[in-house]
């Protein structure tokens, strides 16, 4: 029976290996062309760590998830005045987590309201009711630029025994950008579709996640302005959730002032935070969970108080 031949690359060889009779040169040769044939072979599929973090963030250009040892969340008690979309979406989750089925989730609306605020805390939450040591859940965020890789790292979970909510904040495209149409055919329309342990969350001041004047513009050079727009649309319709967030009346601020305020202990009169944060927000435009928070920062900085 003939000797079975050796699986290591030829880079890793010994050059003793090789027949006596050859030249120092010839050795020299042949060891460059090891290393080059080494070089241009597959690299070995990565397999991530998932037991090392609850989540991580997705490094296309190196193909790997990148652990995030400590998530920049809001605890769940905190979000105010968004309680039916909190509901909606916490309620969607938990039967993702359990192996029932779930849709793809966009949070569209106004900003500042706590879109990407309520899918952490959606997740943390979730984690901590099934404890420490269970944790079935992972979040893995992947940014906006890096969409036309969603089909690898979906690739790299569809066999792990864990689940995944991908979460893109701030999504969007732009008039001249196409990448849309793959995250299309990857959410439900691919022939292998979404992996049954992996669901898509995603954030976006756009209903459609479209520019209105790209859609505009779509109607008005199309032969056919309704299959155009349709187009269009459909990627929105992959998300079996929109959950829209809208502006919150003045009332609605001032709640979510007092919350981090009792949360966090500061010691001011109701009367003094009531006039400071509508000045606050009078003089950025807007209020919002943001604007609250972003008062609140300044509060705590001037009475001392670390957070």
């Amino acid at each position: 029976m003939s000797k079975p031949l050796s699986d290591k690359p030829l880079s890793e060889k010994p050059l003793s290996d090789l027949p006596p009779a050859a030249s120092p040169e010839a050795l020299a040769l042949l060891q460059r062309i090891a290393d080059a044939l080494d070089r241009l072979s597959p690299a070995s599929k990565v397999h991530a760590e998932f037991t090392a973090a609850d989540a991580f963030v997705w490094q296309a250009a190196s193909r790997r998830l990148a652990p995030v040892p400590k998530v920049n969340r809001v605890e769940m008690s905190l979000l105010r005045g968004i309680d039916r979309v909190r509901d909606t979406l916490a309620e969607n989750t938990r039967r993702f987590a359990a192996g029932l089925p779930a849709n793809n989730a966009l949070l569209w609306g106004a900003r500042g309201m706590g879109k990407s605020s309520l899918v952490k805390a959606v997740h943390a939450e979730i984690n901590h009711f099934h404890g420490p040591e269970s944790r079935p859940l992972k979040l893995i965020e992947i940014h906006r630029e890096d969409i036309e890789t969603l089909p690898d790292l979906m690739g790299l979970l569809r066999a792990d025994p864990h689940r995944f909510i991908i979460f893109c904040d701030d999504l969007s495209f732009d008039t001249d950008d196409t990448s849309y149409k793959s995250l299309k055919a990857v959410l439900e329309g691919g022939i292998e579709g979404r992996p049954d342990n992996v669901i898509f969350y995603a954030t976006s001041n756009r209903r459609h996640l479209l520019p209105r004047d790209m859609m505009d513009n779509e109607r008005s050079t199309a032969i056919n302005p309704g299959e155009a727009i349709e187009e269009k649309v459909s990627l929105s319709d992959r998300f079996g959730l929109w959950l829209g967030f809208h502006k919150c009346s003045q009332d609605e601020y001032l709640d979510m002032v007092y919350g981090y305020v009792d949360h966090l202990g500061l010691a001011v009169d109701r009367a003094t935070i009531r006039a400071e944060s509508l000045e606050w927000a009078t003089t950025r435009g807007a209020r919002s969970g943001r604007t609250a928070w972003q008062y609140i920062q300044d509060l705590a900085g001037r009475l001392g108080k670390a957070i």
